[in-house]
């Protein structure tokens, strides 16, 4: 049942967007591991994993045999171990959870902290972070959507867990019923109060955008026969757009090194832009000649100019981690990877339209750190992406998502621009206000207006939550240990 409990889980995410089932399913998950050894628990928390992974990155397949063109079996092989590495964190929360406390009361109180701790070591520290199907991202639309900007995701995410464990005590236990209905329906009730708040404000007049979706096969577009063909492309469709103050192209859809096009193409491009009062945002692969190195980049064109550094890589998609052992094997079943470079975390931003904007790449917009930093001086954010890696399938919902998100969580518009889809414009409130037709070329066009401020969770970040849980657990496993001790002594 825990393996179904995962996919219950994976359920609450988009496409399907049945919400309310991450709590139902992280509650019964917790309540299954409540009165069992931890080793019992940590296999139950372990299929967990593999039933939410299995089908929550089932992508990973369509992106290694589809378009990277590996053979069935090892594909599938691939898969499964990736998934087999990323369903080790909730075995970790089950395993901990019953070993720091045996009384199974004391154990609900400390899972959530848990849960939310261990999410938050997925999303930073191994292989750089994979902060995928986190537990607040269902919660755009529920009452819980109003903690977002004030908490961030893995504010919101205790709150998530807080109550599934609730939930929890009552299905084990059945008392405190009042108490612990009551809580639940404080924290809902404050979440809905929030939603109503406005943390951010308008510091300008709107400005019209466009958004350019290419729609360029993966599996054709970096074809040396093709490069032409995309740049006239993307060119006609720009120049359809000229007047509109900003202008945006997807990930890499540049299919040349900054070097090898920046004199007969980018040059021109940017200086009719100038002409034409618009700026051009737009991704390619740059190559620093100098120190041999190669970024994946975002340059604005047009009267301001910049250019921005991914800084947070894909693992295995555009560096090598383990190396030389990764290599080597990748090498030797025929995948060739990008071999990228960071850029700094510190870069000034770029500015377009007449404002300053937060860029993110990919799936650099998983990652709430990076969207706050600097925001005071940002009016909005960018995202480029390209998502025609992974077909049609569910991960393209999943991050858009995760973009929506970022937009709460700053209170900015968000303007994503993305290959194949999808394409789309978020309010401040995480609303996808408008969006391309996904798998069609075309231009989508709106209007945003620039805004100020700063949320709650832009001034006080993740590291607040973090240090705050982790007093948390440490409270509890030290009234844990009271409780243990107080009846030693009465026996």
């Amino acid at each position: 049942m825990a393996l179904v409990y995962g996919i219950l889980f994976t359920l609450a995410f988009a496409p399907f967007d049945y919400s309310y089932l991450a709590i139902i399913a992280l509650s019964l998950l917790f309540a299954s591991w409540q009165q069992v050894s931890p080793k019992r628990a940590m296999l139950r928390a372990y299929l967990f994993g593999l039933g939410s992974f299995g089908l929550g990155v089932s992508w990973v397949y369509v992106s290694i045999h589809d378009y990277g063109h590996v053979p069935v079996i090892i594909s599938g092989l691939l898969t499964v171990i990736f998934v087999a590495v990323w369903a080790v964190f909730p075995m970790l929360t089950g395993y901990l959870s019953t070993v720091s406390s045996p009384k199974s009361g004391i154990r609900l109180l400390i899972t959530p902290v848990l849960w939310t701790l261990i999410e938050y070591l997925r999303g930073h520290l191994f292989l750089n972070g994979f902060p995928w199907l986190l537990c607040a991202y269902p919660q755009l639309e529920s009452p819980l959507a109003g903690y977002i900007p004030v908490l961030g995701v893995y504010g919101t995410g205790f709150l998530v867990t807080s109550i599934a464990a609730m939930l929890a005590f009552l299905m084990l236990y059945k008392r405190r019923a009042g108490v612990l209905v009551g809580a639940i329906a404080i924290i809902l009730a404050v979440g809905l109060l929030l939603k109503t708040q406005t943390w951010t404000h308008p510091i300008g007049e709107a400005f019209k955008v466009a958004l350019v979706q290419g729609n360029i096969n993966q599996d054709q577009k970096w074809l040396p026969e093709n490069k032409v063909k995309t740049l006239r492309l993307y060119q006609s469709l720009t120049e359809q757009q000229w007047g509109t103050p900003v202008i945006i192209w997807p990930e890499t859809s540049v299919p040349a090194f900054y070097s090898e096009i920046n004199a007969g193409f980018l040059q021109p491009l940017s200086q009719a832009a100038a002409q034409h009062h618009s700026n051009v945002i737009t991704s390619l692969p740059w190559d620093d000649n100098l120190m041999s190195e190669y970024y994946n980049a975002v340059m604005v064109l047009g009267k301001e100019q910049g250019i921005y550094r991914k800084t947070h890589l894909l693992p295995f998609g555009e560096y090598l981690p383990w190396q030389p052992v990764s290599g080597f094997v990748l090498n030797l079943i025929g995948i060739r990877l990008g071999n990228f470079t960071p850029g700094n975390l510190n870069q000034p931003l770029l500015k377009a339209g007449g404002y300053a904007f937060i860029t993110s790449i990919c799936y650099e917009d998983a990652f709430g750190d990076l969207a706050i930093n600097n925001l005071q001086e940002a009016a909005y954010l960018v995202n480029v992406t390209n998502d025609a890696w992974f077909g049609h399938s569910i991960e393209g919902p999943q991050h858009m998502q995760i973009a929506q998100l970022r937009a709460l969580e700053t209170g900015r518009f968000l303007l994503r621009a993305t290959n194949t889809g999808i394409t789309g414009i978020v309010n401040p409130k995480g609303e996808l206000i408008k969006q391309a037709q996904p798998f069609t070329t075309t231009v989508l066009t709106g209007a945003i207006t620039p805004m100020g401020g700063l949320t709650p969770y832009a001034k006080i970040g993740d590291k607040f939550i973090l240090y705050s849980l982790l007093i948390l657990l440490g409270a509890s496993v030290i009234y844990d240990r009271y409780l243990a001790n107080k009846l030693k002594s009465q026996v």
